[in-house]
């Protein structure tokens, strides 16, 4: 890893995200540029900016862009920036901010902001899945379900999320998916697949507790039909980094893999609903885009 000192900043800032400080981090940013002396530019995102956002690098010649959102706004400039000579320096916006709390960043704007001065720069993986990039987590299931209901309610925040998990622990739905990873060929039925290049929710959940972000794999997790009776114990050991240690998951890492579902599920990609899909594809893309994070990171 590599610290470097930046001159042109470009901040991109979704004000619809879940943090809603917009005038807050403005204040954060000014006062950092001061300190740290280096020019910055303020976009903010309306719903039609890939042209836009494309636009502004192409014209302010940016040394990092910063982006202040959730996981959908990370991942956007995710897709842009991979294989970028620029770096991506991640601002905690939103309701869970979970690539944050995987990069060590937590929920802490001003720390985040501070890193273009302390911060060093790390090569991450990204996954390929269905021909959308995914920097975090994606899954087919129960979590894609809850994220589903989650972006049609109008309410953000953790307790949000807890009320869908409960009304979905009523109407869990065991899926047969037909696996081929790395060339090994197997099926099974679960409640949830997840797709980990990182290692927990934003939650603080730990899906993956050995998943590392830049080991050019992923892991499939793969949570099994379990009786509602073994809920408060498959969450424990999730909260605890020891998922993998229940009966009812399996963790299988991989480069590539090919996943058919008998039935139509629906696929989340770092807390954005894709749609209802049969098929499949993943692909790690490996050190394919530069993130600035703490030096003890």
């Amino acid at each position: 890893m590599e610290k470097v000192k930046y001159n042109r900043v470009l901040f991109i800032i979704n004000p619809k995200s879940g943090s809603r400080q917009e005038n807050r981090l403005t204040n954060i940013i000014a006062s950092q540029a001061k300190r740290s002396k280096f020019d910055f530019k303020i976009y903010a995102m309306n719903g039609d900016d890939e042209e836009n956002v494309k636009l502004e690098i192409d014209q302010y010649q940016p040394e990092v862009i910063a982006a202040a959102g959730g996981d959908g706004t990370i991942n956007f400039l995710a897709s842009l920036l991979q294989h970028s000579i620029i770096p991506l320096l991640i601002i905690p916006f939103g309701s869970a901010n979970g690539m944050a709390k995987e990069l060590g960043i937590g929920n802490d704007i001003e720390l985040a902001v501070s890193l273009l001065e302390t911060g060093v720069e790390k090569s991450i993986d990204l996954l390929a899945i269905n021909g959308n990039i995914c920097i975090h987590l994606a899954d087919v299931g129960l979590n894609a379900r809850i994220v589903k209901r989650f972006e049609e309610d109008p309410n953000r925040g953790i307790r949000t999320y807890a009320k869908h998990l409960l009304a979905e622990m009523f109407l869990l739905k065991i899926y047969t998916f037909h696996l081929q990873c790395d060339g090994r060929d197997f099926k099974r039925k679960a409640v949830s697949l997840t797709f980990a290049n990182a290692s927990k929710y934003g939650t603080g959940a730990v899906i993956n507790p050995e998943g590392l972000i830049d080991d050019g794999k992923f892991e499939l997790v793969i949570i099994k039909p379990f009786p509602q009776i073994k809920l408060l114990s498959i969450a424990w050991k999730m909260f605890n980094h020891k998922l993998h240690t229940s009966d009812y998951v399996e963790i299988v890492k991989c480069s590539n893999a090919r996943i058919v579902s008998r039935r139509k599920t629906t696929l989340q990609i770092d807390g954005e609903v894709i749609g209802k899909v049969k098929q499949i594809n993943i692909e790690i893309l490996p050190k394919s885009l530069k993130v600035i994070v703490p030096k003890n990171a």
